[in-house]
């Protein structure tokens, strides 16, 4: 057995590390990012008072030989990226957009979308909260925009930033009345670009030139979309992927921000490296949580996709240029693009893969690598909210009938655990016997388990074969955008934020705030840690109760560790969306109550049976 002193070295070593552990993220890491993002918000905002134009994206590396399908899309001369939106917006003509999920407008300058706002979706749940802005002027604070053209060999005149389209007058792009856009190069070819779009996220772009001139010309078509600056709110857990993403010949490729970045930074200094993937048709694009911005390649198109990353100018880009096209004088050519620009609903992202032959295109939804579990599960999440009516309600009622389905398994494992700790008494006396002979109280153990018919690895498996389903079961919960601004009862009024109640003002009694005091170094990451709502205080009670439960472990530093985890989750969840916390306290508690009636039931079969002699 460990001496008593080694426990109490190994205790204080465990607390000093978690403090270390903890003190490092609440009291440095956070404060140092919360700094580090109002010192940039306050010099955008400062060189936007002065009016300094600065470049903050360049033409990408474009060798003038070899193939183009190996160079990335062109980018931007120069773009401010410090305007407000509204005059940024007025910095171009402008042909509105309209459909039933979407609103905003084409900008003729670059003919590109760069206006994009979702009908269907506010910031917050606010009744005045204004509706979620997806795209934004490259000029603006995080721009944001979608665009496609034609790549060209230098020498040649191509639509590019700066190229002013023209426009039928009074024209509106809406699902019943597409655009065109047209422009001459003064040196024989006339581009062409049809814009359409259906009543979900779906653009259709089909460009088009003719040559009207004496020589043949060499053009590859693109399609790219580039972010300035990371998203407002990156996502900084391991669940969810955000940033670049595509497939690639049937394949999904994610890559995070940072290593995007990485990769571009190892490259020689003004040519950023970016990641290349060849592929025949797919797509390419940029995902947040709840919304994407993606170009589809046709089925048949030979494309080579790119993930870049500009350090001069802090821009993401994630594009694809296909095979280089030759133009005959009197000749023309053609490409169709796709664009899908707006919210991850997963039954309208399965249709555009079944309808449009889009490969894998509702894996833009981050399923993770239980997605053969967790798509069936949000599908049958989706049938029961649409039935009940409530996210809350459809998550609880979801509960039970996993529960339902793994409890036989559950029964094996909690039926174990019942008679391991109905032998607790008799370990007991074992260990006041041999404790100090660990090799013959370790031999009397297993002599009692044989004894009495117990496996002590029976618990186990079983466990282990339900932790992909209720992974699966929180993965579903955590990213998909049912759950986003989805009511509750009482004072949960958006399940994907955390509970808004604290226990620091009393649950609302004292009238103040410590939200508003979150961004403040130090105070507010103390206060942030300590703010438990009621939820989280409800789910700690019930992983406490649960874990009563469960057979004492042997060994007391176990047993202390296993006595402070309902305080440590209780804390760590404090932070996590409301519909999460209510599923976790909710499987806890049919946990509990399934627990207590096999706990009855072998109490009743161990009475029937007749006592030996």
């Amino acid at each position: 057995m460990m001496p008593q002193t080694d426990k109490k070295n190994m205790i204080i070593a465990i607390a000093i590390s978690a403090a270390i552990i903890f003190g490092w993220q609440f009291f440095y890491e956070m404060p140092r990012l919360e700094k580090q993002r109002a010192a940039q918000q306050a010099a955008m905002i400062e060189q936007a008072a002065s009016g300094n134009a600065v470049a903050t994206q360049a033409p990408t590396t474009t060798p003038v030989t070899g193939a183009p399908a190996t160079t990335s899309a062109p980018g931007d001369a120069s773009v401010s990226q410090q305007l407000p939106r509204a005059d940024a917006l007025a910095q171009s003509p402008r042909l509105a957009i309209d459909s039933p999920k979407l609103t905003g407008s084409i900008a003729l300058k670059g003919g590109r979308v760069d206006d994009l706002v979702l009908k269907n979706y506010r910031e917050t749940i606010a009744p005045d909260s204004p509706n979620v802005v997806l795209l934004t002027p490259a000029n603006s604070l995080h721009g944001y925009i979608a665009e496609t053209g034609w790549w060209a060999p230098a020498g040649t005149a191509v639509p590019n930033a700066t190229t002013v389209w023209s426009a039928d007058a009074g024209a509106k792009l809406t699902p019943q009345s597409p655009v065109t856009l047209t422009w001459d190069n003064g040196a024989g070819l006339v581009f062409t670009r049809k814009i359409s779009i259906d009543d979900g996220y779906m653009f259709k772009v089909e460009d088009s030139v003719a040559n009207n001139g004496a020589a043949a010309v060499s053009l590859s078509p693109y399609s790219r979309v580039a972010r300035f600056g990371l998203p407002p709110s990156p996502s900084q857990t391991y669940v969810l992927h955000e940033g670049p993403m595509g497939v690639f010949d049937g394949t999904l490729n994610e890559e995070k921000y940072g290593a995007v970045k990485s990769h571009a930074e190892d490259a020689e200094a003004n040519e950023p490296k970016s990641m290349d993937h060849a592929s025949t048709g797919g797509w390419v694009g940029i995902s947040d949580k709840y919304w994407l911005v993606a170009q589809v390649a046709p089925a048949d198109a030979k494309i080579t996709a790119h993930y870049l990353y500009d350090p001069k100018f802090d821009s993401y880009q994630a594009d694809y240029v296909a095979d280089q096209q030759a133009v005959a004088p009197g000749a023309g050519a053609s490409f169709t693009h796709q664009v899908f620009a707006g919210a991850k609903e997963v039954t309208l992202l399965e249709t555009y893969r079944d309808n449009l032959g889009i490969p894998l295109f509702e894996r833009a939804v981050d399923f993770g690598w239980f997605f053969f579990l967790t798509k069936p599960l949000h599908a049958f999440l989706d049938w029961i909210v649409r039935y009940i009516g409530n996210m809350g309600l459809a998550i609880l009622l979801l509960t039970v009938c996993v529960k339902a389905v793994m409890f036989p398994l559950a029964n094996k494992s909690y039926a174990s655990m019942s008679k391991m700790k109905a032998l607790q008494p008799k370990m007991a006396e074992l260990k006041e016997q041999f404790g100090e002979d660990k090799a013959r109280f370790q031999q009397e153990m297993m002599a009692l388990y044989k004894k009495e018919k117990v496996n002590p690895a029976a618990g186990c498996l079983p466990i282990v074969v339900q932790i992909p389903v209720f992974y699966a079961l929180y993965k579903v919960l955590y990213v998909t955008i049912d759950m986003r601004q989805a009511p509750f009862f009482g004072w949960i009024h958006d399940l994907s934020m955390p509970d808004p109640t604290t226990f620091l003002n009393l649950f609302g009694l004292i009238p103040w705030d410590p939200h508003l005091y979150f961004n403040m170094p130090i105070l507010g990451a103390i206060l942030h840690l300590l703010s438990i709502g009621v939820w989280p205080l409800i789910m700690g009670f019930t992983m406490w109760a649960q874990m009563r439960l469960n057979p004492t472990p042997p060994d007391p530093v176990q047993a202390k560790m296993f006595a402070v985890m309902p305080f440590i989750f209780t804390f760590m969840l404090g932070s996590m969306p409301a519909g999460l916390v209510i599923y976790w306290a909710w499987n806890n508690t049919l946990s509990i109550a399934q627990q207590k009636y096999i706990m009855y039931s072998q109490a009743k079969k161990s009475a029937k049976q007749p006592k030996k002699a």
